[in-house]
């Protein structure tokens, strides 16, 4: 049931069994200066189903949704349009409550989807193999990093300077509490010199991770970095946060990396104010038995028939906790299920057109506001993201200003780098199939309008 209601006998009750005199005992740890006061409530209290039903949509009702106007944010999550038929579809019992199948004799339609799932990551990464799914994008590229110490029994990561920030910080953080050197580039409009990049590649390096499009939408050719990653025995990590570009450009494996990993929200998942995602993992198949996560197998029973089962996991729940990959057990299924299914919907050719479509607008969008006076494009390639510099101006107070007015204008790359002056003009910008004409006239007449008035 959604709404359940406790009498005070319940209530006491509870109390009594736990041992505390009420429910304010459960705070006791926390210093009283920080508490919230009794009068102040986050909900309304003692109120019926209807009742909080409607002051709930009252709430949800001060949210902007990304449909309600001009909408150019991205970094790391893109809206697209998902089609009606895959939440329908991923809402079916069969998978709604199949959710963790040990038990292969009866989850055998939940498996079959996983597999599935996972061969189609392997295509779009241009990869051998691939697991049933992480997390989400950041996890992904964190356990991939921890794979790559595994596989060659180093501790040292060199990250790009064009890695997501919020990735990185990940990478930082598992690596302090599990082990191991992170050397990070500084951050680079251009994505970095790669040059520089490889010559920091030693014998201590277990990986190098690069992101394609990068951070401020920059494409990267991964050939050379590959070899200058197996020349000192070191894998490359390929990143991508945006799902939709697998389909027009070249295959991370394709290009020599090691592990791809990338955030598959694009596909299937709406933006949902930050979650949940899917992570996206591949790799080399002699890579495989270090990979992290689940992974479903293609098998035949007794009888010849063909059938699924959850194969090379080497999780805690299955092994002793030591010779575990990861502490990531399980995985997005019902995301991964979101994208399989839309991705089976567009097929190889529909996704090449969506990518072909994405791209267009992003360059009919940089077309329209590179002659705005004041306005300096920064990118010499891009998908569908591309960088701006507002040219003395703070892009966060842009941004703010054209809120104002219903334009959400981008994502001012001195969020994530506060401290950086040369980050503080910068604004991130994605367009997308849902990005219409109108909403990039919007764009460029409110930009005009804000830096002519400097």
């Amino acid at each position: 049931m959604r709404y359940l209601p406790l009498c005070e006998g319940d209530r006491a009750e509870m109390c009594a069994r736990i041992g505390i005199e009420c429910a304010d005992d459960l705070f006791r740890d926390i210093p009283a200066g920080v508490r919230l006061g009794a009068d102040v409530r986050l909900l309304p209290q003692h109120m019926g189903e209807m009742e909080v039903e409607a002051s709930m949509r009252r709430l949800a009702g001060r949210n902007r949704a990304a449909g309600d106007g001009a909408f150019f944010l991205g970094a790391g999550a893109y809206r697209h349009h998902v089609p009606a038929s895959v939440d329908h579809l991923v809402q079916r019992s069969e998978f709604m409550t199949s959710y963790t199948p040990y038990q292969a004799e009866i989850a055998q339609g939940n498996l079959q989807a996983m597999f599935e799932f996972q061969s189609m990551v392997a295509l779009l990464t241009g990869m051998e193999i691939a697991n049933s799914s992480m997390y989400d994008g950041s996890t992904a590229c964190s356990e991939a990093v921890s794979m790559a110490r595994r596989v060659t029994g180093r501790g040292k990561a060199v990250i790009a300077a064009g890695l997501h920030p919020q990735y990185r910080e990940v990478v930082e953080t598992m690596s302090r509490f599990g082990g191991g050197e992170v050397a990070s580039a500084a951050a680079a409009v251009n994505g970095g010199d790669m040059d520089a990049l490889a010559a920091r590649i030693d014998k201590e390096t277990a990986c190098v991770v690069v992101q394609t499009p990068d951070f401020f939408g920059n494409l990267h050719d991964l050939e050379t970095i590959a070899q200058a990653a197996r020349d000192q025995g070191a894998l490359l990590v390929a990143v991508t946060t945006e799902a939709v570009s697998l389909g027009l450009l070249r295959a991370p494996g394709h290009m020599g990396a090691d592990i791809a990993v990338a955030e598959g929200q694009s596909l299937g998942n709406g933006l949902n104010f930050g979650g949940p995602y899917v992570g996206l993992f591949a790799c080399r198949r002699k890579h495989m038995r270090k990979m992290p996560g689940r992974l479903v197998g293609e098998t035949a029973d007794a009888d010849g028939r063909r059938g699924f089962v959850l194969t090379l996991s080497a999780r805690e729940q299955h092994i002793r906790r030591q010779g575990a990959t990861s502490n990531i057990c399980t995985n997005s299924n019902l995301c991964a299920m979101a994208f399989a299914i839309h991705l089976s919907l567009l097929g190889e050719r529909g996704l090449t057109r969506l990518a072909r479509i994405n791209h267009a607008r992003a360059t009919r969008l940089a077309d329209m506001l590179a002659d705005i006076p004041g306005l300096r494009l920064m990118n010499e390639n891009f998908f569908n993201e591309f960088t701006i510099s507002l040219e003395g101006q703070d892009a966060r107070e842009a941004v703010e200003s054209l809120a104002a007015d219903g334009i959400l204008a981008g994502v001012p790359a001195a969020r994530f780098h506060p401290d950086d002056k040369s980050m503080r003009s910068l604004l991130i910008i994605a367009a997308t199939e849902l990005t219409r004409d109108e909403d990039m006239r919007a764009l460029r007449s409110g930009l005009q309008n804000l830096l002519g008035r400097r």
